[in-house]
């Protein structure tokens, strides 16, 4: 395709994508003129979602018996590997880092990452999770099903969506569960498939007190893999949703949406970010809700958007920002040190994977349901 015919092709999508999420958002604002409606809809849409993700009922919270090794300081943080089990013989596989002079309270952070094989081991990941413990904050990331050290099963599998919602329910229990942490700052974020994993959770679990999606909010647009849109989680007997309305669900908590122009975020600023402020004022909390409209930019979480994602956290955490700035007056994040995969890596010969791995997804879905009373 030409260069031309390419622009031509991109603006006659964008036009017909446009015009299917005013649509749908229209139809949704309909249903809900004040604040008593949403917060009915709401639920429905809340219960939707475990039941569409076969997540109803929750199941049994189980000790997650967490291992954490391989501690490695740098300048003014530390990293460590954690693994632990959301269900017995299922293991959540991340990087846990913190401050190296940590407060007596600490702001937590959830940090899932997008669609790429060994993600948590990339660049931008590390960068964003090491700077922030700089900045006095504990943050977990962890693996996607069928990436990096969480091999138990592939990623593209029916119960994507179970299995993940689940581990990041669990992956907040672990944060939670650490000393110091301090349960009214605990924020999320991620770019991506990171992004859609933080909207769906800070959707149906309160204790997410501040998020910021990166490039996934969209009207039109649910994800381009099973883990997000392989269950019905948007659609049941009684609601039809999308994305932009499941990342609404957070109001009034504060959240910023970060958009691109060369995405399916590329409409936020005009469709999907109005029609969630519209939500944040029926609480008088319309100065809650943030947008970060970089329409020169592509779909990742780069420099630009994670200066983004340091302001907003760093007001809501409460941290002194100024003294991570540079002279222009942006973070510096020249102090982190990228590690190498073999640092990373959760399972090695000094710490095998438990033999009680369970070891196929019909294994795994069978243990979970029997956790589902």
């Amino acid at each position: 395709m030409g260069k031309l015919a390419d622009l031509f092709y991109r603006w006659k999508e964008s036009k017909r994508f446009l015009g299917k999420g005013e649509s749908d958002l229209d139809n949704i604002s309909k249903l809900i003129p004040n604040r008593e409606a949403w917060e009915k809809r709401k639920e429905i849409i809340r219960n939707g979602i475990l039941r569409g993700a076969n997540l109803d009922p929750l199941p049994e919270k189980t000790p997650l018996h967490p291992v954490i090794h391989s501690s490695r300081e740098y300048e003014g943080y530390k990293v460590e590997n954690v693994y632990f089990e959301s269900i017995p013989g299922f293991y959540v596989t991340g990087s846990l880092y913190q401050p190296l002079d940590p407060p007596k309270s600490l702001p937590l952070l959830l940090k899932p990452h997008g669609h790429l094989k060994n993600k948590r081991y990339k660049e931008d990941n590390q960068t964003l999770s090491a700077m922030f413990a700089r900045m006095g904050v504990r943050v977990f990331t962890w693996d996607m099903i069928g990436y990096a050290d969480s091999t138990q099963v592939k990623h593209k599998i029916s119960s994507a969506c179970t299995l993940q919602t689940w581990n990041s329910t669990r992956s907040l229990d672990f944060l939670l569960s650490s000393p110091k942490g301090d349960p009214e700052r605990l924020g999320m974020t991620g770019g991506s498939g990171g992004g859609t994993q933080t909207f769906l959770l800070t959707a149906i679990d309160e204790r997410v007190k501040f998020s910021a999606p990166t490039v996934m909010v969209s009207s039109f647009f649910f994800g381009g893999c099973v883990c997000e849109s392989g269950l019905p989680i948007h659609k049941g007997k009684e609601y039809k949703t999308n994305n932009a309305e499941i990342a609404a669900m957070a109001a009034p908590r504060p959240m910023l949406i970060t958009s691109v122009g060369t995405d399916w975020t590329r409409f936020v600023p005009k469709v999907e970010f109005p029609f969630i402020k519209n939500i944040y004022c029926f609480y008088d909390a319309e100065d809650k809700v943030e947008n970060a409209h970089f329409p020169d930019e592509t779909h990742n979480y780069g420099p630009s958007k994670r200066q983004a994602a340091y302001e907003f956290f760093g007001k809501y955490f409460n941290l002194n920002l100024d003294r991570f700035r540079n002279s222009d007056g942006k973070i510096d994040e020249s102090p982190i040190t990228l590690e190498p995969v073999s640092k990373l890596k959760v399972f090695n010969e000094e710490h095998p994977r438990p033999e009680n791995a369970l070891e196929s997804e019909e294994n795994i879905l069978k243990t979970l349901k029997s956790l589902q009373k």
